[in-house]
């Protein structure tokens, strides 16, 4: 096993974490209720801790000198290795949900498989990121069914909203080489093992919610690569602002 390898692979898990933090941060303040944007807002600190505790530990095992600030704030785009789903805008609350709902139960299953990792701190920093990730689950899966069973606008904008992030599933399930060694080697988590059960838990939840798998094949990829597309840079400019404007400033 190449340290490059994991450390890849260690980036990924928190760039995953960092961008949806960063993207959910952009409702506080404005969401549709209070109870919501408090909610959204607890999330994306949930998911910034576990960012933090990924990134800390793939700038350890990458032995560059970069620790979690320096990967967070002074990579570039291309550098990121984010799956492209959580990259994708906010646009209206069934956008936002039916995204968290989909990255959710694929996190979930992730962090499952990653507390068996033969690396004890891979295994640590999941059992704790779980505890989190299973609250964000319940809730997420919870308001699918609300909003797909709800009225008939909000079902049609919860419809609308699947069928619009679909293609950025497949990505999660598909497996590169890096994931392929790691996870034959026990460390990591091989993502195309766990399409079925994802499947199943999110027809399980739409069956309830009165909505519909898309019937389209076609998906997007290239995130875990470092190919984005312009919402990533734009997320960047604004998250990354600080640092560009004032290389090496501290608290």
């Amino acid at each position: 096993m190449l340290l490059d390898d994991k450390s890849v692979y260690l980036m990924r898990l928190g760039d995953n974490a960092l961008v949806l933090s960063q993207r959910l941060s952009e409702w506080c303040g404005k969401g549709p209720a209070f109870e919501e944007d408090m909610a959204l807002t607890n999330i994306a600190l949930d998911l910034i801790g576990q960012a933090r505790m990924w990134l800390s530990y793939a700038g350890e095992v990458e032995g560059r000198g970069r620790d979690e600030d320096a990967l967070a704030f002074r990579r570039d785009s291309h550098e990121f290795t984010n799956l492209l789903l959580v990259e994708q805008p906010n646009g209206d609350y069934a956008q936002t949900l039916v995204r968290q709902f989909f990255f959710d139960a694929w996190h979930q299953l992730v962090l499952e498989a990653l507390r068996r990792s033969s690396d004890d701190r891979i295994a640590d920093i999941a059992a704790k990121a779980i505890k989190e990730v299973a609250y964000h689950l319940r809730r997420s899966s919870d308001l699918v069914v609300r909003l797909g069973d709800g009225s008939a606008e909000s079902r049609r904008r919860m419809q609308d909203a699947v069928d619009e992030l679909w293609m950025f599933t497949g990505e999660m399930f598909n497996a590169d080489e890096t994931e392929e060694l790691l996870g034959a080697q026990g460390l990591a988590c091989d993502p195309s093992t766990l399409m079925d059960a994802w499947l199943a838990m999110v027809s399980e939840v739409f069956a309830e919610a009165t909505l519909e798998l898309p019937a389209g094949e076609w998906m997007q990829k290239g995130g875990k690569q470092g190919r984005h597309g312009e919402h990533l840079g734009l997320l960047l400019a604004e998250m990354q602002f600080l640092q560009r404007a004032y290389p090496g400033a501290t608290w």
